[in-house]
């Protein structure tokens, strides 16, 4: 019904901008106890998922969606939101928070712009442990296979798990070049072969103890990706500083030492790998400001206590941001083609450079109103908005 779907908007849109329903009822004009009623019985953390990956996928088919990537590339980050009030997923975090108390989170972002994962984390939990469960959990039809973190979220325990669940971890480390290289042989074998940078492998693998444990690797990884365990968790355990050393662990540690040495040896050596990284992870950056922009009521202090309620509202917030990026993409994609009907040349690698998380054209303020059937906007028979022609935009520019 109609009705519904307004209702359904109006609180997607009051969680999103962080208003509340109270303040939203009063802007639509509708009673709060509907609001309250539509919240209650249609929203959860798995239906605003399930209706964010449909926006993801229907973005993902877009036709210009594909100059901005193939989708098997993504990013992961925190963002911190003040909370007022007590609650117990709330830390005081003076860098962010000031003398005040806050929570984190924690989004997967794909190349295309996407937000396609959305955690709420608790302010001083470590980011790494939840990198991999976002990718392995991810309900959507984009194909990661690669995805790229900063410091935080680049761990030894990380790149061995993602190695061995076929993934491949592109992080950008801070003071690369203070950490310890690996070598797989003899010292002096390894100056003979490679004189520049044989002397930069300083330690020597326990390739034995990895071959002997490789079964036992293959079992972690096998149930972090099969769901029996998650990777939070075992990361968490990986990582821990109480945990007393066994084979196990000493065989896991030399492959992760492994891989963060073949990833160093490429980043230092590729500069095209090195900007795209940079490039995936200031995508990430524009969608937080974005995001920082749309939760603008209350100074964008969550007002939620229980984590539930927390997770809902991101994922309204989620669900919000995405809406406004397929929305631009679209439109763009309608501009392109209507000029290259007139003659106009655009190279696809132009494209590439639009970023639909520029919201400028975005109006935060003032009344809401939601029109299901396109009454109040003049639709076009596909049911668009009309193109404004060159001339006109030139025009309103000025």
């Amino acid at each position: 019904m109609a009705e519904l779907k307004r209702n359904l908007l109006y609180v997607v849109i009051a969680e999103a901008t962080n208003m509340g329903l109270g303040a939203m009822a009063e802007s639509f004009g509708v009673p709060y106890d509907v609001l309250a009623w539509t919240a209650e019985w249609y929203f959860r953390p798995e239906t605003l998922e399930a209706a964010n990956a449909a926006i993801v996928n229907y973005h993902h088919r877009l036709p210009l969606t594909q100059a901005f990537g193939p989708g098997t590339l993504s990013s992961s980050d925190g963002q911190r939101f003040p909370v007022k009030g007590k609650s117990i997923t709330a830390r005081h975090l003076s860098r962010y928070f000031a003398r005040g108390q806050g929570i984190s989170t924690y989004t997967h972002v794909s190349d295309q712009h996407s937000t396609f994962d959305t955690k709420v984390i608790v302010a001083t939990a470590p980011e790494s442990h939840y990198v991999l469960d976002g990718i392995l959990g991810n309900a959507t039809d984009l194909p990661i296979d690669e995805h790229a973190t900063d410091t935080h979220g680049a761990t030894l325990a990380n790149f061995a798990l993602f190695d061995l669940v076929g993934k491949q971890l592109s992080p950008r480390i801070r003071d690369l070049g203070k950490i310890t290289l690996y070598r797989t042989g003899p010292r002096q074998e390894f100056l003979a072969r490679y004189p520049r940078a044989g002397a930069l492998l300083t330690r020597r693998l326990n390739t034995d103890l990895i071959t002997e444990r490789w079964d036992d690797l293959l079992r972690v990884a096998a149930s972090v990706q099969g769901g029996h365990a998650t990777a939070a968790l075992v990361v968490g355990k990986l990582c821990s500083s109480k945990r007393q050393p066994n084979a196990f662990t000493s065989a896991i540690k030399e492959y992760w030492a492994l891989r963060r040495t073949v990833y160093a040896a490429r980043y230092l050596a590729d500069e095209t790998y090195r900007r795209r990284i940079a490039r995936q992870l200031n995508k990430g950056e524009n969608l937080h400001a974005l995001r920082r922009s749309l939760a603008y009521a209350g100074e964008g202090a969550i007002r939620h206590r229980h984590h539930e309620q927390q997770t809902e509202q991101m994922w309204c917030l989620t669900v919000a941001t995405n809406a406004i990026v397929c929305w631009s993409t679209e439109y763009h994609g309608l501009g392109v083609a209507a000029l290259r009907r007139d003659g106009h040349d655009i190279d696809d690698e132009v494209l590439a450079h639009i970023w639909p998380t520029h919201h400028e054209n975005v109006h935060f303020y003032g009344t809401h109103s939601v029109d299901i059937d396109g009454e109040l906007a003049q639709l076009d028979a596909d049911g668009y908005r009309p193109l404004r022609l060159p001339s006109e935009a030139i025009t309103a520019g000025r």
